[in-house]
């Protein structure tokens, strides 16, 4: 496998044009191009050579993308209407402790139920891409993902 220097000199103009064409913005891109071959560096052993090398860093990049357009949605959402008044910060707080149980359900779940429910719920990935992570069908996905969310119901009885 080329050294991450080579690789990056050889596909950084193709990752940051291609990025640019889906953003239209070129500080995001260089950002995003940045984001996105230090996300490919990390997982470098990952990469099966069942497609081109650019095809790989470029899905690396959309994902990228996708993933920080989501972000920030997330925070442009956000108005002053929306942050809790004193009345609510109990409910918050109960909130905050909900998901702190949920964690510690997940937590004790076995594999790869663990993964997966972790990767849809918290990664946001889609049952598509989680299938491909793990080498199984997207449909192995749904059901692993169905069948987790069912023993997290039952412990949490």
């Amino acid at each position: 496998m080329d050294s991450m220097e080579q690789i990056y000199s050889e596909y950084y103009d193709t990752v940051f044009q291609y990025l640019l064409s889906l953003c239209k913005d070129a500080s995001w891109a260089e950002e995003l191009t940045q984001e996105s071959f230090f996300k490919a560096m990390n997982s470098i052993d990952t990469f099966r050579g069942e497609c081109k090398l650019s095809v790989w860093l470029c899905q690396i990049a959309k994902n990228t993308l996708y993933t920080e357009m989501k972000r920030k949605k997330r925070q442009a959402d956000i108005s002053l209407e929306d942050i809790p008044s004193k009345d609510d910060m109990e409910s918050a707080l109960f909130k905050k402790d909900s998901a702190f149980h949920l964690h510690r359900l997940l937590h004790c779940l076995e594999q790869p139920y663990k993964e997966v429910f972790w990767m849809r719920t918290f990664g946001e990935l889609s049952f598509k891409e989680i299938g491909l992570l793990w080498d199984k069908s997207e449909s192995w996905a749904r059901v692993t993902y169905h069948r987790a969310r069912m023993k997290i119901k039952e412990r949490a009885k």
